[in-house]
């Protein structure tokens, strides 16, 4: 079955919160999530997925004016977040962003240990390593980690992690009160980790997660963090923009994560969408012109500037897209291709960023829930991806057109569940209970 996750965000599109129908509420806005996270479970999906940046933008201009006039950001902080709406919601995962770069494997242990048990074994977390300037600069550094070493960080930050959560065995707590036994002494294990990046003596201070390990999120495109996620990941997000290259991709990670030694249906592959849906094809056309129309050029601008972590206020607006592919340092798999297209097609600089703010890449098939869902089944069963995280352009004070419409045609095509298995988000993705490698 089709596995979907559920973006909660103010909203992909750059000009979406401009639309009168979006909710802008300048922060976090509780009764919002908390809404949409239930409609979401009501609708059987898999989880609602949390992203996170560390920084407000200031590398578009080298000051955060642009950024803070011309868009939201998430506002949000994931881990508090997915904490609360273990408390509302039942059956829904509940994945978050932690940046390997800047976060402590310890700390961020305990936390995602700690959901998974609030939750009942719906916990997931996205790792990632971080892609500006203006994130470091938050941590005590100048600069960010080079892309190389920022992914062996990672290797490290995971493979630490995993240990962590093994550190206390399942069945370590015995509560035997007639022989005043709390717990197994051997149940425990010191770690003494002393690597490149860290240095943790351990054990975990909290019960293995019911989950064993909360699910491994990753997302990206480049050839570093392929290999990391045909290891690691268990549920892979990725910018693919159309569905050769999503067939290929496909194909690129499967084959990669059985050479690794993994089943191949453990690595749960799902492309963004970004849909923009309406009644009628003429009215969903009408509304994707009306989209496009409120993107600023300071707002795609200051966006594509974080995200490549390189300037680009330094170059005319109307002057051609400049070769940056050897330039950027902040995501570099997604934005080879952009501006591989936007050199090709002649774009300005300007026209090559609002093209990109108005789906970040990601597919964004405009019309009725019939072709969305039409789109959304032939990718599935051509072998282009395993499901989709859904992208909404912006967030509406009430009704949500995809999961009320789009997703209950899904179900009687027959490759999405009307309801959830019993047990925890892994047996609801299908994926396997670690076994403890530590013992």
């Amino acid at each position: 079955m089709m596995n979907l996750a559920l973006y909660l965000d103010a909203g992909i599109h750059q000009g979406g919160w401009r639309h009168p129908d979006a909710v802008s509420s300048g922060g976090t806005n509780w009764p919002l999530f908390r809404r949409i996270a239930q409609q979401a479970e009501a609708a059987k999906l898999d989880m609602i997925f949390v992203a996170d940046k560390l920084a407000i933008d200031d590398i578009y201009g080298g000051d955060l004016s642009a950024t803070v006039r011309s868009r939201p950001q998430g506002w949000s902080e994931p881990l508090t977040l997915l904490a609360a709406l273990a408390v509302v919601t039942d059956r829904i995962g509940l994945g978050g962003t932690v940046s390997s770069s800047y976060s402590l494997p310890y700390t961020t242990a305990r936390q995602l240990a700690n959901i998974d048990h609030l939750s009942g074994g719906r916990a997931a977390w996205n790792l990632v390593t971080s892609v500006s300037d203006a994130e470091a600069r938050n941590f005590g550094r100048d600069s960010h980690f080079s892309h190389a070493e920022r992914y062996q960080r990672a290797v490290e930050f995971i493979d630490l992690m995993k240990k962590l959560w093994d550190s206390f065995d399942d069945d370590a707590i015995v509560i035997d009160k007639a022989s005043a036994e709390f717990a197994r002494p051997d149940g425990f294990r010191y770690l003494n980790h002393h690597e490149t990046f860290f240095d943790v003596r351990g054990p975990l201070n909290i019960p293995r997660p019911p989950q064993g390990y909360p699910v491994v999120i990753q997302a990206g495109v480049s050839d570093a963090f392929i290999d990391l996620a045909a290891r690691h990941a268990e549920v892979l997000f990725v910018v693919q923009p159309d569905q050769q290259r999503a067939q290929r991709f496909y194909q690129t990670l499967k084959s990669k994560a059985q050479q690794s030694g993994r089943a191949p249906d453990q690595l749960r592959i799902l492309p963004g969408i970004v849909p923009v849906l309406a009644d009628t094809r003429a009215a969903a056309q009408e509304k994707d012109r009306y989209l496009k129309s409120l993107i600023t050029a300071e707002s795609a601008l200051s966006f594509m500037s974080a995200s490549m972590n390189h300037d680009l206020a330094q170059y005319p607006l109307d002057g051609p897209t400049p070769d940056l592919r050897h330039a950027i340092t902040g995501s570099v798999g997604r934005f080879q291709y952009v501006i591989e297209q936007a050199i090709e097609e002649k774009l300005t600089l300007g026209e090559m960023a609002i093209r990109y703010a108005e789906s970040l890449s990601f597919p964004s098939p405009v019309g009725t829930p019939d072709d969305i869902a039409a789109m959304m089944t032939e990718w599935y069963r051509s072998g282009a991806c395993d499901g989709f995280v859904v992208l909404p352009t912006y967030l509406e004070a009430s009704g949500n057109l995809f999961l009320e419409e789009v997703v209950p045609r899904l179900q009687r095509a027959g490759v999405f569940r009307k309801d959830y298995p019993a047990g925890t988000l892994r047996d609801t993705l299908g994926l396997a209970r670690p076994e403890n490698a530590l013992r």
